[in-house]
């Protein structure tokens, strides 16, 4: 029988990297995948240049409650980030705690991204910040002139889009106070002194979260064209079985003590730590071992007003692998 042929767009990490190679191949599928950095892969997906694709998570959920989607999505995850480090100030704006970006200009390169969106739920769950306490400006971290993805209306929040500056050069010049973004501005990392996190022991500081709220925030999510998988709904199963077989290699390589599999010194006992914390499966693919983090994220999109309603989390996958834990590999 001949396979499916499908295109797969998007990062390679170690949790994707055996498809990738080849080393696991979803059964009846030849996958073509196509290495590209997430937000290209986002983009093209949204207009129609892959099968199959890495794409934001709060995209596909704002989408979801406008009914406006070409795809459908599998809970697969190639993408999760604690967003405590996401948040820069200019130490001259005097925040030395989140309660102090009350009525300060924040930059995000994208308002409804899911960096974003994380991070100002954060604010508003774990600190009363809300989003309308702050003034947004939108545009390029790097480049001037990045558009927004999607089109939206944010009704009592005063926004904005920044065609001509970079952020990290209005975060410098003080023109924004604070600034949002998954990637460290440029100045940050090269030890400008006026550039800081506005928290500084982050890493701390998303332990001590995820031991409050057993949340590690998913940022991205694997969609299907919603034709492929009506024609060929069985191609669900089989590739979420593929990227959790590549995740759990992953896994297993990174409990080797020795020879050690990544070039970092002292590896085997970070890995323990963030078992101890996290659990074996600290990665989790599936709905049921997610249903928290995937609640929180549908939570924060409607109260942020990107979305008109909270969209429930029986509406994001497809039917047939909703039950996937029971799914033995």
């Amino acid at each position: 029988m001949k396979k499916l042929q499908l295109s797969y767009a998007g990062h390679v990490s170690d949790r994707i990297q055996d498809l990738y190679y080849g080393k696991v191949a979803p059964e009846g599928i030849d996958l073509y995948f196509i290495p590209l950095q997430p937000f290209e892969a986002f983009n093209r997906m949204l207009h129609g240049d892959f099968h199959c694709a890495e794409m934001s998570f709060s995209t596909y959920v704002i989408r979801i409650a406008q009914g406006k989607l070409p795809f459908v999505a599998i809970p697969v995850f190639p993408a999760r980030t604690f967003r405590h480090g996401a948040i820069y100030v200019n130490r001259h704006a005097g925040i030395f705690k989140p309660e102090h970006l009350a009525g300060r200009c924040v930059g995000v390169p994208e308002y409804q991204m899911t960096a974003a969106v994380w991070a100002r739920g954060i604010l508003q769950h774990e600190y009363s910040v809300k989003p309308a306490d702050m003034k947004w400006v939108t545009g390029g971290l790097r480049e001037a002139g990045r558009k927004p993805m999607i089109d939206l209306d944010f009704d009592g929040i005063d926004i904005r889009y920044e065609q001509h500056k970079t952020l990290n050069d209005m975060l410098l010049s003080g023109e924004i106070d604070a600034l949002i973004a998954p990637q460290v501005p440029p100045a940050l990392l090269a030890g400008h002194p006026d550039l800081d996190y506005l928290f500084p022991d982050y890493p701390e500081v998303e332990r001590a979260y995820f031991r409050k709220t057993a949340i590690f925030p998913i940022m991205h999510v694997v969609v299907i064209q919603r034709e492929i998988y009506e024609q060929h709904p069985w191609a669900a199963v089989s590739l979420y079985r593929a990227f959790e077989q590549a995740k759990r290699n992953c896994m297993n390589n990174l409990a080797v003590e020795e020879p050690l599999p990544v070039s970092l010194p002292w590896l085997p006992n970070y890995a323990k730590s963030i078992r101890e914390l996290m659990g074996d499966d600290y990665w989790p693919y599936g709905i049921e071992k997610n249903r928290g983090t995937i609640d929180a994220l549908c939570q924060y999109t409607w109260e942020q007003g990107l979305a008109a309603r909270k969209v429930g989390i029986e509406e994001l996958f497809v039917q047939n692998i909703a039950n996937l834990s029971q799914f033995k590999l």
